[in-house]
C-alpha cells in the first residue's frame, strides 16, 4: 500500500529589516508653511479605495496574515491587570489557533508588538522572553499629554528603563492649533532624545487637530524633530484613524523621504476593527509608499479587536465555516 508523503510545514519568520533611524533635520518653517491639504480631493480619493482592491481566497488569507504581523496588540484600560497582559502576550506569541496556522503554512506567526501602559511594561517584557516581539509603552501623560513637561520626560525614561523598546508619545495639540511649530519641534526633539535607543512613535491625535492641513504640518514637524513613526491617534478621541487622515500622513512621509532620503514609519490606531478595513489600509500603503512599508519596522496597526475578526476570517478560509466571535478572545 502506498502512503502519501506529508508536506513539510513552513515556519513563518519576519524578515529582520531595520532602516537607519530618523535623526531629524533643523526645523524648516518655509517648508512647513508651504504645506497645504486639498481636503475635497483627499476625501474623494479615500472614498474610492475600498472598491478598488478586491482580494480573494489564498491571496486574502496571505494579506490577513501580513496584517497580523504588523499589529501592535494593545490593551490600554484602567482595569488592566498582570493576568490580562500575560494573556495578551500569549496571544501575541500565537495569534491564531495552531491547526489554522498549520493549514496555512504559517507556523511561527506573531504580532508585531505589544502596547501597554508604563505600569505593565515589566510584566509584558517578562511574558515575551524568548521572542523577538518588542514591548511598546504609551507615555508622556497619555492620552491627553497635559501633565507637567518634566514628568512627561521622566515617564519616558522610566518606561525605557523597564524594558520598553518603543515609546508612543502624545504631542501637545495646542501647539498645532495655535500654529506654534517651533514649540512642537522643540517638544518632540526633547522627547526623542529621552527615548535613547528606543524608537519613538509620535501620536498626533488627529481627531483633535481641526484640519487636514494641520495634520500634514504636524506630521512634517514631528518627522523633522526625529520621530521614527507618526501615529494617528490615542484611540481615546471621538474620531481616530480614517482614510483621509491616513492619506494625508503617508503623503507627508513620502514627501519627507523624497527630500531627506529617510524612511519614517506609520501607525493608524483606533477604529480599525474589521479584517476588510485592514486590507484597505494595506492596499493604500502599497499604492502610496510601496512594498518596503509593508514590514513591521515601518508600519503597524494599533489594534485590539481587529485580531479577533482576522482570526475568524482565516478560520473560514480553512474550514469554510464562520465561528462565533467569543471563540477568538484576545486576552
Amino acid at each position: 500500500m502506498q502512503t502519501t508523503q506529508s508536506q513539510p510545514v513552513t515556519t513563518f519568520q519576519l524578515p529582520q529589516l531595520h532602516e537607519a533611524r530618523n535623526e531629524g533635520i533643523p526645523l524648516d518653517l518655509d517648508w512647513v508653511m508651504a504645506v497645504q491639504a486639498n481636503t475635497s480631493a483627499i476625501e474623494r480619493r479615500a472614498k474610492t479605495l475600498p472598491g478598488r482592491r478586491s482580494i480573494k481566497k489564498d491571496f486574502q488569507a496571505a494579506w490577513l496574515c501580513k496584517a497580523i504581523s504588523l499589529m501592535d496588540l494593545t490593551t490600554l484600560s484602567g482595569d488592566d491587570s498582570e493576568g490580562r497582559v500575560r494573556r495578551l502576550c500569549a496571544k501575541a506569541r500565537q495569534p491564531v489557533a495552531q491547526p489554522i496556522l498549520e493549514a496555512l503554512g504559517m507556523e511561527g506567526l506573531t504580532t508585531g508588538a505589544i502596547c501597554v501602559y508604563h505600569d505593565m511594561v515589566a510584566t509584558a517584557v517578562d511574558a515575551l522572553q524568548g521572542t523577538n516581539i518588542p514591548v511598546a509603552a504609551v507615555s508622556t501623560g497619555f492620552p491627553a499629554g497635559l501633565s507637567p513637561f518634566h514628568l512627561r520626560i521622566a515617564e519616558i525614561g522610566e518606561s525605557v528603563a523597564a524594558g520598553a523598546q518603543e515609546i508612543d508619545i502624545v504631542i501637545s495639540r495646542r501647539h498645532v492649533l495655535t500654529g506654534n511649530w517651533q514649540a512642537l519641534y522643540d517638544e518632540m526633539k526633547e522627547m526623542r532624545a529621552a527615548c535613547g535607543d528606543a524608537h519613538v512613535k509620535a501620536i498626533l491625535a488627529t481627531g483633535e487637530l481641526g484640519t487636514l492641513r494641520n495634520v500634514a504640518r504636524a506630521s512634517l514637524v514631528c518627522m523633522m524633530a526625529g520621530a521614527d513613526f507618526i501615529k494617528t491617534s490615542t484611540g481615546k478621541e471621538p474620531v481616530n484613524a480614517t482614510l483621509p487622515v491616513t492619506l494625508t500622513m503617508i503623503r507627508a512621509i513620502r514627501d519627507y523621504q523624497d527630500r531627506t532620503g529617510v524612511k519614517v514609519g506609520y501607525k493608524p490606531a483606533g477604529g480599525i476593527s474589521k479584517a476588510k478595513d485592514a486590507l484597505v489600509y494595506l492596499a493604500m500603503i502599497k499604492d502610496e509608499l510601496g512594498d518596503r512599508w509593508l514590514q513591521p519596522d515601518l508600519f503597524r496597526f494599533g489594534a485590539s479587536s481587529l485580531l479577533g475578526d482576522i482570526e475568524r476570517q482565516l478560520e473560514h478560509h480553512v474550514t469554510g465555516a464562520y465561528s462565533a466571535q467569543w471563540r477568538h478572545a484576545i486576552g
